[in-house]
C-alpha cells in the first residue's frame, strides 16, 4: 500500500503485536502525544509536514511488551476523519482517543477521568458516513479493559463510565457565545439532565469510524479476541466544569497525568484480554 498521504507514513510502520497491529493512542494535542511517547521503550519519531508526528515504540511492563504508537489528531472531528481514517486504511486496528473534556455532572469533578461508552453525535463529520439516527458506540472490550485498569490502579472512584458529547463548536455550543446563546445553553442543559457525563470534540466520529470500517465476524468469540477486526475507544480527563470553568494549569497537568496513566494501563489490559502481549 502507498504511503499515507497526510501522515507521510508507510503502512508497515503500523504492524506489530503478532498481526493485530500497533495499539494507537490518539490525543488531540501534539504535546500530549510526545508526553505519551516519553513512556515508550525504543521510541522513534516519524515527522511529517502537518506536524502530526507519529511516535512509535513499545510499552514494556512486568515482563510483557506491546507495540504502540501515539499520533495527535488535532482538534475536532474533521481532523479525526483524516488522521484516524488514514491509520485505519494503513492497517491500524486498535485506536484509543486520549483527550480532555468538560464535566456535565456534579459528581464528575475536575481531575476525574471519563471512559466513553458512547457519544452524542453533535457534529457534522459523521453525517457523511451514516444517517443521523445512527448511534456512536465505543468498542465494549476497550471499555472493559479501561475499567479493569482503573480498578487495578486504585482509580475506580475517579474514573466514570458513560456517555460523552462530541460537538463541533467549542465556544458557541459549550459556552453559549453568539446570537444562539439561549438555544445552546438549553441544549447543554438537556444533555446534563439526560445523564451525559462530559463534553468533548472527537470521540463520536472515531466511534462511527470503528463501526463502519469493521469487517468480518461480530460473534462474541471474535469480538472478545485478537480476531476482532477493529476497536475504537475513548478516555478523557476532565479539565473544566460549568460552575468553575477551566481548571488551573496545575490541576490540568495532574488530570492529564492520570489520563495518560490510565490509557497506557488500558492498552496493557486490552492486550492481555486479547492475548497479544508478548514477553518483553
Amino acid at each position: 500500500m502507498a504511503t499515507l498521504h497526510h501522515l507521510e507514513l508507510e503502512p508497515q510502520a503500523l504492524a506489530g503485536n503478532g498481526g493485530v497491529g500497533r495499539y494507537v493512542l490518539l490525543p488531540g494535542s501534539v504535546e500530549r502525544a510526545a508526553r505519551i511517547a516519553s513512556r515508550f521503550a525504543d521510541a522513534e519519531v516519524r515527522p511529517n509536514r502537518r506536524r502530526l508526528d507519529v511516535h512509535l515504540g513499545r510499552l514494556v511492563r512486568g515482563g510483557r511488551a506491546v507495540d504502540v504508537a501515539a499520533v495527535p489528531t488535532g482538534m475536532g472531528c474533521p481532523s479525526v476523519d483524516i488522521v484516524a481514517g488514514e491509520l485505519i486504511a494503513g492497517g491500524a486496528r486498535r485506536l484509543l482517543r486520549v483527550g480532555t473534556s468538560g464535566s456535565l455532572q456534579p459528581e464528575v469533578r475536575v481531575g476525574d477521568v471519563v471512559v466513553g461508552t458512547g457519544a452524542e453525535r453533535d457534529e457534522g463529520t459523521s453525517d457523511a458516513y451514516v444517517d443521523p439516527q445512527y448511534p456512536a458506540l465505543a468498542d465494549p472490550l476497550w471499555v472493559e479493559a479501561l475499567a479493569s485498569a482503573a480498578s487495578a490502579s486504585g482509580l475506580a472512584e475517579r474514573v466514570h463510565l458513560g456517555l460523552l458529547h462530541s460537538k463541533d463548536a467549542f465556544f458557541g455550543r459549550e459556552f453559549g457565545h453568539g446570537p444562539r446563546k439561549a438555544e445552546n445553553e438549553a441544549y447543554m442543559a438537556r444533555l446534563s439532565a439526560s445523564g451525559v457525563l462530559a463534553t468533548e470534540m472527537e470521540a463520536a466520529h472515531l466511534f462511527v469510524l470503528g463501526a463502519v470500517h469493521y469487517r468480518g465476524s461480530r460473534s462474541v468469540a471474535a469480538t472478545r479476541s485478537a480476531a476482532a477486526h477493529l476497536r475504537c475507544g475513548a478516555v478523557c480527563a476532565v479539565v473544566g466544569d460549568p460552575e468553575h470553568g477551566f481548571a488551573s494549569l496545575a490541576e490540568e497537568q495532574a488530570a492529564e497525568e492520570r489520563l495518560v496513566d490510565l490509557a497506557l494501563d488500558g492498552v496493557l489490559a486490552l492486550a492481555e484480554l486479547e492475548g497479544t502481549a508478548v514477553s518483553g
